[in-house]
């Protein structure tokens, strides 16, 4: 029998909400970045899904630590400080200068003075935060669904970091591409990398592909491929990995894109979603370790045993 329990996700109703979201995701994201001494690969600039929402997790500052939260089940941006209270504001159809501005606003009432980059990266059009009221629409709905399948991706993602005992990311949102990842690493160097995403220094992205990665995560799409879709690829990438068998038999290798994916719809429709997605990340895994001749023996693990014992 077919579980229904991950929400429907049609990106013809989400969107123009996503394309808003997704840019002041960015405002906030950015707001950590500044505030955060500089991690590889750039793990100090992403989002978590969080029970409410998304998070940025806590941020140094002067006067101690904060964090901004989306929550989209009461459809409000939280700023929570250590040292002075919390402040609010509600998400609804407001351009984005808008939120910008109110954004800046409740910082400053909360002493956290901060100076941001305030133009978007990886996207085609830069338009100014505070020069963009192109972008306002934000329904509720539709933005607690897409929330509501995150969730249900965070828990699966988790359990197949889990699984890996050399460097390994967190499982954290990407504001750039609006993306859910987690990447593991060989251990290796690798090539430099040639760049080409829009609006992203050179410099950034030869950092973040510094070592040999194998990478899968979720993404909602766009105009250009407007279907929600999990991906997994590798770089370097090796000419015999789009040829490896990967699991289960919906994924497939876009030559477009260059990496292996798998419909979101294909997931929500399995008779375990949890389990139908375990199978794509584990086997794309398999397939970048494989061709990329990884250390399989000393990379890999499984600590399940010791949970009785604790």
């Amino acid at each position: 029998m077919i579980r229904k329990n991950w929400p429907e996700l049609k990106f013809k109703d989400l969107k123009d909400t996503m394309v808003t979201v997704q840019l002041w995701t960015q405002i906030v994201g950015k707001i950590r970045l500044i505030n955060s001494p500089w991690l590889n690969h750039s793990w100090h600039v992403t989002l978590y899904v969080s029970a409410l929402g998304l998070t940025t997790g806590s941020i140094p500052y002067r006067n101690g630590l904060f964090q901004i939260d989306f929550d989209f089940i009461g459809h409000q941006l939280v700023i929570t400080s250590s040292a002075n209270g919390q402040q609010r504001f509600n998400l609804y159809s407001r351009t984005v200068a808008h939120f910008y501005q109110e954004l800046l606003e409740k910082l400053q009432l909360m002493e956290i003075e901060t100076e941001i980059y305030a133009k978007p990266n990886e996207l085609e059009t830069a338009v100014p935060f505070n020069e963009d009221h192109i972008h306002f629409h934000y329904d509720g709905e539709q933005i607690n669904l897409l929330w509501q399948a995150l969730v249900k991706m965070e828990t699966v993602f988790t359990r197949f970091r889990a699984k890996f005992s050399g460097k390994c990311s967190p499982v954290h949102f990407f504001w750039g591409a609006f993306d859910l990842a987690v990447t593991r690493f060989s251990g290796r160097s690798a090539p430099k990398h040639p760049g080409g995403a829009p609006n992203m220094p050179l410099e950034v992205m030869q950092e973040a592909y510094s070592h040999e990665v194998s990478s899968c995560g979720f993404w909602p799409g766009n105009e250009s491929f407007p279907y929600p879709v999990f991906y997994a690829y590798c770089y370097p990438t090796p000419d015999t990995f789009k040829d490896q068998p990967v699991k289960p038999e919906k994924a497939s290798f876009n030559p477009d894109m260059g990496e292996f994916i798998l419909h979101y719809e294909d997931v929500r429709n399995s008779p375990n979603p949890e389990e139908f997605l375990m199978e794509f990340l584990q086997s794309t895994y398999e397939a970048a370790a494989i061709t990329g001749n990884w250390d399989r023996t000393s990379l890999e693990c499984d600590f399940s045993a010791l949970e009785k014992d604790l």
